[in-house]
């Protein structure tokens, strides 16, 4: 029988990369071979931090010993609900990341308070930002603001940011190089705010608005103004009605639409008027419908049938992925 002697390096680095950062670190002192793997670069790759209310000591001794230059993707938590005792991120961590991670491409920040982090102390060399449950300063994402932040941003998640308003989506117009923009649980959006500032984002490739107060026919009708070169939309379907999914007609560069549930009232378009508006899209390849009840049914038959050249996918709302980087 083999044993963990006799696995390859390459297999023993994919398992060691599904273990927590504390325990990546213990087992290093097994074995000089396993201390080898534990200092390779490619483990160092994608972190994440979220499982652990952390020191600040032990953060600064993670990121000159292990990350350093080998990080790409990091995950971490600032510990909001924690009580104020508890560590905080800080402009200096933020800044010491910029400074010894060059090659660090995403950032996900979860449950912190950025209400004392400027927004000009995050990595300059992030291409993608995430925000889940966080408290942001009213003037982190201002138009305002200088304008050569963040320079090669192109995704940014917004998720369960109570701040986030109107304002802050005009301002998104600084990252020149955005392309995908996540809407998820910004209460605080208006419609009238959301059609005003697509119309100065009308660059952005993907959207997804999920879980706002937002109807989905008034999102899909700002889609239908402003983001004529759009080629990915999820949104959930609080709202919709056939009349609202019929403004997508005839989008040129649609190439994927998900709608997710679970929230169907009668107006909820039915399988043949999402066939029907689907085959007026000329490069649509994958429509996707999560959590609507409609797995192994006669809507998934007659969408598969009626769109042979797309990929139909009818499912549950997955789980979250392990590969949070991905």
């Amino acid at each position: 029988m083999a044993t963990f002697a006799d696995l390859p390096d390459s297999v023993l680095l994919e398992i060691f990369s599904y273990l927590p950062v504390r325990d990546r670190i213990r087992i290093s002192r097994v074995c000089h071979r396993w201390k080898r793997l534990v200092d390779d670069r490619w483990l160092w790759r994608h972190v994440d931090l979220t499982l652990y209310t952390m020191r600040p000591k032990v953060m600064w001794h993670l990121l000159r010993r292990y990350m350093a230059s080998r990080l790409h993707s990091l995950r971490m938590g600032g510990y909001l609900f924690s009580g104020s005792q508890a560590p905080q991120l800080s402009p200096a961590l933020m800044r010491a990341l910029g400074q010894k991670c060059p090659n660090l491409k995403r950032l996900c920040l979860h449950v912190a308070n950025l209400s004392m982090v400027p927004i000009t102390s995050l990595p300059c060399t992030l291409r993608t930002l995430e925000l889940h449950s966080c408290e942001i300063s009213m003037a982190w994402l201002l138009k305002e603001q200088d304008p050569t932040v963040l320079p090669l941003l192109e995704c940014i998640v917004l998720d369960r940011v109570p701040a986030f308003r109107d304002e802050h989506l005009q301002g998104l117009t600084r990252f020149r190089a955005l392309r995908s923009l996540v809407l998820g649980g910004t209460y605080r959006v208006t419609e009238t705010g959301l059609d005003m500032g697509l119309q100065e984002l009308s660059y952005l490739q993907r959207l997804e608005v999920l879980g706002c107060t937002l109807s989905a026919d008034s999102t899909l009708l700002a889609v239908s103004r402003h983001l004529r070169d759009v080629r990915k939309i999820r949104l959930t379907v609080r709202g919709l009605s056939a009349p609202g999914l019929s403004v997508l007609e005839g989008m040129p560069a649609l190439e994927s639409l998900c709608l997710l549930g679970p929230l169907i009232t009668p107006e909820m378009p039915s399988p043949h008027e999402i066939l029907s508006s689907c085959l007026t899209m000329p490069k649509l390849r994958v429509l996707e419908l999560q959590g609507l009840g409609w797995e192994g049914q006669e809507a998934e038959r007659i969408l598969s049938k009626g769109l042979p050249h797309c990929m139909v996918i009818v499912r549950a709302c997955p789980k979250e992925s392990m590969d949070w980087w991905m």
